[in-house]
């Protein structure tokens, strides 16, 4: 079996287990929550209001910034390879997508540079395992190979790495 084969091998897999109507209407709101990293961009904005002292708000800011980064780098490299996103037969996406490119994860990509930038002034536990969550629901709900999935989270946890302290 060839990696794209085990790839779309792994996709059927999440699309038809474990799919109660509850799990699927969790994913889908916290898919809606990842839009345009809406929900991560709203924790440093908060975080950098609420934060005592300027070096923490600072290093809010700077993990906005990350975030911001991450998201136009993600756009980039999705209109560079262009791949489309997955079509199951019998299996229609649970999600609205905004658009028909799949590689990389966009939502896998903020959430890994979100985790990996707020890491010092949040849970690191609590960031990156909402970022595996994140991660999992894309292929869960039929918008994503698991490979855009990886593939996003390492770009977003290059650009957070990489980017200026």
């Amino acid at each position: 079996m060839n990696l794209a084969d085990a790839d779309r091998a792994l996709l059927i897999a999440m699309r038809t287990r474990g799919h109660d109507p509850r799990l699927e209407a969790g994913a889908a709101l916290l898919s809606r929550a990842g839009e345009h990293a809406a929900g991560w961009l709203a924790l440093g904005v908060a975080g950098s209001l609420l934060a005592s002292g300027s070096e923490r708000r600072r290093a809010w800011r700077r993990g906005v910034r990350v975030v911001l980064a991450s998201y136009g780098v993600n756009y980039l490299v999705k209109l560079a390879v262009r791949r489309q996103r997955p079509e199951l037969a019998d299996l229609p996406a649970l999600a609205p997508t905004v658009s028909r490119l799949s590689f990389p994860s966009a939502h896998a990509t903020t959430s890994f540079a979100a985790a990996a930038a707020y890491r010092r002034m949040a849970c690191p536990a609590l960031l990156y395992g909402t970022a595996v969550v994140v991660g999992v629901t894309r292929p869960y709900l039929g918008v994503h190979y698991p490979s855009d999935v990886l593939a996003g989270a390492v770009l977003g946890t290059i650009v957070a790495r990489t980017w200026p302290q």
